[in-house]
């Protein structure tokens, strides 16, 4: 018996070398992946199925060119070193979503290119021949950009929603984005002012400023609200918190600011869920009031709307 453990022993000693070999080997090939990111996040609202998916993402430098235009370096410098940004570079996100109503599959903007959203949508179990309505909250190029693929349109089967001001405005812009992306569905338009309905439960608010005629879209259903507040605010920090620095994307940044109050202090007192186009993905939080100087406070979805 002893023999017979003194040999096992040895053989397994004298193979160990070639298992460490073996398993360093397999370490060593196995590829670099690259970074990833989930690219939709589906919940319920009532009897909404909601989902919102990432059409785009992408960096930009020098992020006080962009937020925060009317404030020092040093103020800037300051707000970014406490909520760990960097002032080097900001990260863009760019989230469409979708809401099913149970009858109909609304889609709230759609991106900056056709193939951007078409991706998307596949990525959610969704084909844009599936889309009923699609509602436009405005008219910069990365919420319009996808209406078209190719010269035809995106959404064979859709209609389209988006507000009275907003269209008027760009129709007489000479705006060679709205030209090529939205003019050639105007037929297939209906236009709503604040207050008006996209469907039941789907209701349009007109918090212009970012645009002449941006708006907010606010979800009811079943006892629970949800609102999709587009770009009224663009970052959760840098615009979202404070609602007086400045946004260089804002037609009229004193009329931004006046709209971002009013819609951020609604959802904050109504307590309901909020996805902000520009907010890091999936977009989806809820608002408070600040402490330390910011007026709101940017809080990201942490599993209330799992179930």
């Amino acid at each position: 018996m002893a023999n017979l453990t003194r040999r096992i022993v040895l053989t397994a000693t004298a193979a160990l070398p070639f298992a460490g070999a073996f398993a360093g080997a397999a370490q060593a090939e196995a590829p670099m992946l690259g970074t990833s990111f989930a690219r939709h996040r589906r919940f319920r609202i009532g009897d909404f199925e909601v989902t919102t998916i990432l059409a785009g993402t992408t960096p930009r430098e020098e992020p006080q060119g962009i937020f925060g235009m009317n404030v020092s370096p040093e103020d800037f410098a300051a707000v970014s070193r406490a909520n760990f940004l960097s002032t080097d570079v900001s990260q863009f996100f760019f989230t469409p979503t979708v809401v099913n109503t149970g009858s109909e599959l609304v889609l709230f903007d759609t991106g900056l290119d056709g193939a951007a959203i078409t991706g998307a949508l596949a990525s959610a179990g969704y084909t844009p021949d599936q889309i009923d309505i699609v509602v436009l909250s405005h008219m910069h190029g990365d919420h319009i950009g996808g209406l078209m693929t190719d010269g035809q349109p995106t959404f064979a089967n859709a209609r389209y929603v988006t507000g009275q001001a907003e269209f008027d405005f760009w129709a007489a812009a000479g705006n060679a984005g709205f030209d090529a992306n939205v003019r050639p569905m105007a037929d297939s338009m209906s236009f709503l002012a604040g207050g008006g309905d996209v469907v039941s439960g789907i209701t349009a608010m007109a918090a212009p400023g970012h645009t002449p005629g941006h708006m907010v879209y606010r979800l009811d259903s079943a006892g629970a609200g949800l609102v999709i507040f587009a770009d009224l605010a663009n970052h959760p920090v840098w615009s979202l918190a404070r609602p007086d620095w400045e946004v260089r994307f804002d037609a009229d940044k004193a009329q931004a600011a006046a709209s971002r109050r009013t819609v951020l202090g609604m959802i904050a007192a109504d307590r309901i869920p909020a996805i902000g186009y520009h907010m890091p993905f999936p977009a989806l939080g809820y608002v408070d009031t600040g402490t330390d100087g910011a007026e709101f406070r940017w809080v990201p979805e942490a599993g209330q709307l799992m179930g």
